[in-house]
């Protein structure tokens, strides 16, 4: 082999084995995840379509802690977002495998982010669905998972998504759609809260009508199967709460 070309492989390999570790500490140093251990996540409404995220050493005023929030309001979530939460390390492969699956063999395509992926492009990132945004939102994630406990990451999380036009946070969302504090969220309205969440602007209508869609009747119904399938609830909270109605649903 000529010298030259020996050279060229050299620094191609090298190449292969820097230019990952420089993108990694590149990636760190523009997004310090350790620092949500002090400080928390503001959120202020630019426009309909502009979010802006900044960090303060003072909880907002919407900001919530865990322990305020119901375990139904929780679980709810939870389980309709990402049931292997307090399993993985930030990426559950498993759901990964099936995503990819269904879009090779049904060419249905969903997403498959855990909630700490979730809350790392909420913060840090932007919604661009591009491989550049997937690469920061793996290092990240990682990061996250090392540095805050889970029910860190899930505080955050519940505190920072948008549950419809313009309501950022748990506590926002249950005052307007309930008039409650976070604490008092039945399981019902933990189901609401959560069958928002994919698209919260649109799947509002259902507040907006005052009637429930079709889509949301059975999505809420799906949560509160998986709420009694963990025994969050039992059987027969799940027949009732399957039985109430929202305060603000027309009959």
């Amino acid at each position: 082999m000529k010298p030259f070309a020996r050279k060229t492989i050299i620094i191609l390999i090298l190449s292969g084995l820097i230019a990952p570790v420089i993108l990694y500490f590149y990636i760190l140093r523009h997004h310090d995840v350790e620092r949500l251990k002090i400080l928390y996540p503001v959120v202020k409404i630019i426009s309909k379509k502009e979010v802006e995220v900044s960090f303060s050493p003072k909880k907002p005023s919407y900001w919530i802690s865990l322990k305020d929030i119901s375990k139904a309001g929780q679980w709810a979530i939870i389980l309709s977002e990402d049931w292997a939460f307090f399993q993985h390390h930030g990426v559950d492969v498993e759901q990964m495998k099936v995503a990819l699956n269904e879009m090779w063999t049904e060419k249905r395509f969903r997403g498959a982010s855990t909630i700490s992926q979730q809350m790392v492009k909420n913060i840090f990132l932007t919604e661009d669905r591009t491989i550049w945004r997937k690469i920061n939102e793996y290092i990240l994630v990682q990061e996250t998972e090392k540095y805050l406990s889970k029910e860190k990451i899930l505080e955050v999380y519940l505190n920072s998504i948008e549950y419809g036009p313009g309501i950022y946070g748990i506590k926002a969302a249950s005052n307007h759609y309930f008039k409650k504090r976070p604490s008092q969220l039945s399981p019902r309205e933990g189901a609401f809260l959560a069958m928002l969440l994919p698209s919260p602007k649109k799947y509002y209508l259902s507040f907006k009508r005052k009637r429930l869609t079709t889509f949301a009747k059975a999505r809420i119904k799906s949560v509160l199967e998986k709420m009694r399938m963990g025994k969050i609830i039992s059987p027969e909270r799940y027949e009732q709460e399957l039985s109430e109605k929202f305060g603000w649903e027309s009959i």
